[in-house]
């Protein structure tokens, strides 16, 4: 069932900081989603104003406008709430005084760097989206022999073991013996493709750190440190008012 007005329910959930909508459709296939009471049975559900809304029997509260944050993320942890095999998470080494966040993409365990966090699921969700275009910059310590004719290739995109990579703008910056620093710059970020890459042509990474994404840069923060981005500069990357429709919190 379905109303013309209001948003959908997937939508009104990460707007609220709790997850992805994606995720959020899940919780309602699982049952664990009610509006005014009455549990859902799809996501395909518009939520009229002033509705209520509750996950696991938990009401969705009102809460703040949309915030953002900068954080320097350190390497050996996982960007994840929780490890089985418990490792650290940056769940552990974020500042105490932050509200409940998610994260807008990864970086993975090995990797440091610009982290953006947010409280907002639905802005996560449209950072992290390739539409973007927003490109991602790394400075990448390698050990190995660097090849600046192959590093330029990859302007044209590669394909390594049947993924194929978009363009990505790798340049040597400097070198220091068996060792070189490269810069790379690249807006799709799939799964390890730094890494993947580097490693088909013979360079193994011994350090890799995420500078800049998008307009916002890693800059002198403080590793396991967070800074606000300020809410004017949000409105004018979002190209929008980043605050006007943020109705909901809610903590597990």
């Amino acid at each position: 069932m379905t109303f013309g007005d209001g948003e959908r329910i997937a939508k009104r959930i990460a707007r609220a900081g709790l997850c992805s909508r994606r995720e959020a459709e899940r919780w309602v296939a699982a049952g664990r989603v009610a509006v005014d009471g009455k549990i859902l049975e799809s996501p395909a559900f518009n939520v009229a104003p002033g509705a209520v809304v509750t996950i696991d029997g938990k009401p969705v509260r009102d809460a703040e406008p949309t915030r953002l944050w900068r954080f320097h993320k350190p390497a050996g942890t996982l960007t994840t709430n929780r490890d089985p095999q418990g490792r650290q998470t940056i769940f552990d080494v974020l500042p105490a005084d932050l509200p409940r966040i998610l994260t807008v993409g990864r970086l993975d365990f090995n990797s440091e760097g610009l982290l953006l966090l947010t409280n907002d699921g639905d802005v996560a969700r449209r950072l992290e989206h390739p539409k973007t275009g927003w490109r991602r910059r790394y400075r990448v310590r390698v050990h190995g022999t660097v090849d600046e004719d192959r590093l330029a290739s990859l302007a044209r995109g590669i394909t390594v073991e049947g993924v194929r990579y978009g363009p990505i703008d790798a340049r040597l910056e400097r070198e220091q013996r068996s060792n070189a620093w490269l810069s790379v710059s690249l807006s799709e970020g799939k799964n390890r493709e730094v890494r993947r890459i580097c490693k088909h042509f013979g360079l193994q990474v011994t350090r890799l750190i995420r500078v800049s994404y998008g307009p916002f840069q890693l800059g002198n923060l403080p590793r396991g440190e967070a800074g606000e981005v300020p809410k004017k500069v949000l409105a004018e990357q979002l190209g929008t008012d980043s605050g006007r429709h943020r109705r909901a919190n809610y903590r597990r």
